[in-house]
């Protein structure tokens, strides 16, 4: 597995009902993008993440040139986290190449 680990703050983004996302950066996002060929799926990468003492499985979503890790409601009422709050990532490429 290939991981990355960074700071962000965590925003909202509406779509059909809002969501709380950690933005990743965009040399991150690169380096994803590259290493996640072949796994991606209408842009999406599926990761396996961690955020304080909580891991959870997503799919990061392209946004604006970079990825966004969506954080579950369970994820950040354990870890108590919002939008605005500053938040550290690890994130790592699930599955294997074909």
């Amino acid at each position: 597995m290939t991981g990355w680990t960074f700071d962000a703050e965590l925003i909202e983004w509406r779509g059909p009902a809002p969501f709380v996302f950690a933005p990743m950066p965009e040399e991150v996002s690169a380096q994803m993008k590259e290493a996640a060929r072949g796994l991606m799926y209408w842009g999406q990468v599926p990761v396996s993440a961690t955020i304080g003492a909580t891991d959870f499985d997503t799919a990061v979503w392209p946004k604006d040139g970079r990825f966004l890790v969506p954080v579950k409601v369970a994820v950040q009422r354990a870890e108590r986290i919002d939008v605005g709050d500053h938040v550290t990532v690890t994130v790592e490429v699930r599955g294997q190449r074909p």
